[in-house]
């Protein structure tokens, strides 16, 4: 990702209504208040942190941690599986767009289950690899330099991954029902899954 940094903010302004999409989704199940203390792990180049006005993120790559600092996101370079924070100091961690290039997406849960405060909560966004724009993704793993080294998974993996390190009453939203071309207003968010691509579990600790 350090060497593709221009390419990945580029994909933003092709698709300006899916990055919209995603990011009002988020807004609207979003439970903490102006005062909670936030993190973004995998927090790339900044664009949903800056949005949500997450305090912190958590990024092991420099180009991308690098412009997420221009961005005024205080970020710590690090990985998700060895999370750099002390127990139980977030209110939210938002995992969005990253989980499919964890080397152990269970040890990165285990993680965010530890620097959660009693009650937080985690969200996870990412697309289900069942989905349209799932099958879409994987059609394009040799051609791309995103999506070769990415791991897709489907609702039902993420879900049971996220029990096992504790997390409770799990909330499944979805939204993207259409192609990425096609995508020209900011589309609904649903509860269930199935027929969105784009898929946001949130669960409490």
């Amino acid at each position: 990702f350090d060497d593709h940094v221009a390419e990945y903010e580029a994909w933003f302004k092709k698709y300006p209504f899916v990055f919209e999409t995603e990011l009002a989704a988020i807004r609207k199940i979003w439970p903490a208040g102006k005062d909670a203390m936030s993190l973004e792990v995998g927090s790339g180049t900044g664009r949903f942190s800056k949005a949500l006005g997450i305090r912190s993120g958590l990024e092991p790559s420099a180009g991308m941690d690098a412009k997420a600092e221009e961005r005024g996101i205080e970020t710590v370079r690090g990985v998700a599986e060895e999370m750099p924070y002390q127990n139980q100091q977030f209110d939210v961690v938002l995992m969005n767009f990253c989980i499919s290039y964890f080397e152990n997406l269970q040890r990165a849960f285990a993680e965010a289950f530890r620097v959660l405060k009693s009650g937080g909560v985690l969200i996870v966004g990412f697309i289900d690899k069942n989905s349209l724009l799932g099958k879409y993704y994987e059609g394009k793993r040799d051609k791309s330099v995103f999506y070769k080294a990415a791991n897709y998974y489907s609702v039902i993996e993420v879900e049971e991954k996220m029990k096992a390190e504790g997390f409770k009453n799990p909330e499944i939203f979805q939204t993207l029902f259409n192609g990425l071309d096609n995508t020209n207003d900011i589309e609904p968010l649903v509860t269930g899954s199935g027929k969105g691509s784009y898929i946001l579990i949130k669960a409490t600790k």
